[in-house]
C-alpha cells in the first residue's frame, strides 16, 4: 500500500515492515495519531494544543508523576503584605504599585511583586489593543521597592522626605503586558547619610528573565 506525497503516514510494502510509521513522529511519550487511517493534507494540519511534559513533573511532597499543572508552582512567600506596605510607603491608588513583599533585608534589599492585570488604569490609554505596562511605571514601581528598603529605622529614611532623585543606566528588554507578574529586586549600592542621598541598582524580571533594569537615585531625611 502506497501513501500519496500529502499524506502523514506511509507504509512500506515488505511484510516485516507493516506497520504505519509517521513522518512527523510527536514525542515518544505521547501518540498524536492512533489510527493507521488518519491522514490529513499537509495544508489541513490539525490543531493540538497541550502540555507535551506534563508527565515529566514529580508533586515534590508525595513524589507522583502527572501532577496537574496548577499544583506545580509554590506561590510566592509573604514577607510583607499590602497592609503592611501601606503603612511604610506613602503612594496610595493609582500610584502604589507594589502587591508584596517576598524578600526583605533591612537597609540593604528587597525583592517584591507587582501583579499586572487588565483592570489596571493605565491600560486603557497604553494600549487599548496592546495592554503594555508602560515602562516610566516599571521604574516608578522598582523606585517603591527601593523605599521599602530605606525608609526603615534602621536606616533612618522618612516617608514624609523621601524622593526619586535620579535614574541612570536605564534599559527595557522586554515588554510587560496584562497577565504578567513583575519580580523586582533593589539592592542598597551606597548611602551617604550627611548628604542624605542613597544609591541603589534594580532589576525587574518576568518569568526569571530581566525586562527591565537600571541605577536609582533616592533623597531621603529625616523626620522634624
Amino acid at each position: 500500500m502506497a501513501a500519496t506525497s500529502n499524506s502523514l503516514i506511509s507504509f512500506t510494502n515488505s511484510p516485516s515492515l507493516n506497520k504505519p510509521r509517521c513522518l512527523l513522529p510527536p514525542p515518544a511519550s505521547v501518540s498524536l495519531f492512533r489510527s493507521p487511517s488518519l491522514s490529513f493534507p499537509s495544508n489541513k494540519l490539525p490543531t493540538v494544543r497541550c502540555s507535551l511534559n506534563a508527565d515529566v513533573h514529580a508533586d515534590p511532597i508525595e513524589g507522583k508523576l502527572d501532577v496537574p499543572i496548577e499544583k506545580r508552582f509554590p506561590a510566592f512567600p509573604t514577607v510583607m503584605d499590602i497592609n503592611e506596605i501601606r503603612n511604610i510607603l506613602p503612594h496610595r491608588f493609582p500610584f502604589l504599585l507594589v502587591d508584596r513583599v517576598i524578600e526583605y533585608n533591612p537597609g540593604v534589599s528587597a525583592v517584591a511583586i507587582k501583579n499586572v492585570t487588565i483592570n489596571d488604569n493605565f491600560f486603557p490609554g497604553h494600549f487599548p489593543e496592546r495592554p503594555i505596562m508602560p515602562g516610566v511605571l516599571m521604574v516608578e514601581a522598582m523606585a517603591q521597592v527601593g523605599g521599602l528598603v530605606m525608609l526603615q529605622p534602621e536606616v533612618g529614611g522618612s516617608r514624609d522626605n523621601f524622593f526619586f532623585a535620579g535614574i541612570d543606566k536605564v534599559r527595557f528588554r522586554k515588554p510587560v503586558i496584562a497577565g504578567d507578574t513583575l519580580v523586582m529586586r533593589m539592592t542598597l549600592v551606597k548611602l551617604q547619610k550627611k548628604f542624605g542621598i542613597a544609591k541603589m541598582e534594580g532589576k525587574a524580571y518576568v518569568g526569571g528573565e530581566v525586562v527591565c533594569e537600571g541605577e536609582f537615585l533616592m533623597a531621603m531625611g529625616k523626620e522634624e
